[in-house]
């Protein structure tokens, strides 16, 4: 952990050198809270949603209206945690090059003006990113929540990420996804099976 602020802070799990609004595939998986069960419960390895649950899968699926270029793969909401694959493409931002002869006061300004959002825009992140997508999708189903009358309901601060490489990674992926219901019992994730 670093400090930042005198405060200690997480370190980032995002690879420094990736940039997560280029092309790829990612595993995804976002945690609620404490991991509690707020979207539903399994039963006989088939996962019944509960309203908050029908919710996160309503969302979830709706994700490439909201972002260009943006799709889904294999998904499942579990009582706890969404796992999902998310296919970003790339998109290309057009730029218009005048040719000034002469700077004048106002296009001075319009220069420095573009400095900065550039700067800014390099330490922010993009809009279109893997961590824009993520934050957007659980700030949609937390305002739902809290329009609903659970104001319990939270999500862990962070998601969990895995590129998926050209390796023969995705069908085990899928394939994992679809079988999570049914290993419920021995999931990580699921709260009763932390004291095993």
């Amino acid at each position: 952990m670093t400090l930042f602020k005198n405060k200690y802070c997480i370190e980032s799990t995002r690879l420094s050198n990736r940039d997560y609004a280029a092309n790829g595939l990612y595993f995804i998986t976002i945690c609620t809270g404490d991991r509690t069960c707020f979207f539903g419960d399994i039963v006989n390895t088939q996962i019944h949603l509960s309203a908050i649950g029908q919710i996160a899968e309503k969302f979830w699926v709706e994700i490439p209206q909201h972002f260009k270029h943006t799709y889904i793969d294999a998904y499942v909401v579990m009582p706890n945690h969404v796992h999902g694959i998310i296919i970003d493409k790339p998109y290309v931002v057009e730029t218009h090059v005048e040719t000034l002869h002469a700077t004048s006061l106002q296009t001075y300004q319009t220069i420095l003006m573009i400095a900065i959002f550039t700067t800014m825009s390099m330490i922010s992140p993009k809009s279109g990113s893997l961590s824009a997508i993520l934050r957007s999708y659980k700030s949609a189903v937390t305002q739902w929540c809290r329009k609903n009358g659970d104001d319990n309901f939270t999500w862990q601060p962070r998601f969990y990420d895995r590129i998926i490489r050209a390796d023969g990674s995705l069908d085990k992926i899928r394939e994992y996804i679809v079988n999570n219901p049914t290993k419920w019992k021995e999931d990580k994730n699921n709260p009763s099976s932390l004291w095993m």
